[in-house]
């Protein structure tokens, strides 16, 4: 059986919480999915495929996440990998397309990654760390934009590939 590692990065918890129904999706699917901070990834080398995940603060990916593109670039070049971020809040944040950072694009094509999904942020006055966060989450930007469903089917289609292209 393929495993699939699934690794997050992000300071509130709203992209692990991401991280986790996408496990959940892949295991319903019939593939084995280990969820793991992207801090604590030490190999990607038992996986047959890999998803990274980043919260998306000033455009910019969590430190971590991309750490662990660029420490593991040359087994990830092996094997398919998927990216997703998550941030864009406030009143057009459904359906918005975020780019990657120009490093991680770089990284992202080094390794032949799939195309990065976006995916709403949350940003509420319980969860926001820092005075510029907890002051945006008292705004017009606050609430969970998260859209479950797309996530979801994101994460069905990706343990549909992840069968087809990788040897079981």
């Amino acid at each position: 059986m393929t495993a699939v590692l699934v690794a997050h990065a992000g300071r509130s918890g709203g992209t692990r919480e991401i991280a986790e129904v996408i496990v959940a999706e892949l295991r319903e699917g019939g593939l084995t999915a280990d969820l793991l901070d992207a801090a604590e990834v030490e190999d990607v080398e038992p996986y047959g495929a890999v998803i990274v995940g980043s919260a998306l603060y000033h455009r910019r990916w969590r430190p971590e996440a991309v750490r662990l593109l660029t420490e593991h670039e040359e087994a990830l070049r092996n094997r398919p990998v998927w990216l997703f971020h998550s941030g864009p809040c406030g009143p057009f944040a459904a359906g918005k397309r975020v780019s990657l950072p120009a490093g991680v694009a770089l990284l992202a094509a080094r390794i032949d990654a799939e195309r990065t999904a976006t995916f709403g942020g949350r940003l509420t006055p319980a969860t926001a760390r820092g005075l510029f966060w907890k002051i945006m989450a008292m705004g017009p930007w606050a609430g969970d934009f998260r859209d479950w469903p797309s996530i979801r089917a994101w994460a069905r289609d990706v343990g549909r590939r992840v069968r087809t292209r990788v040897a079981l």
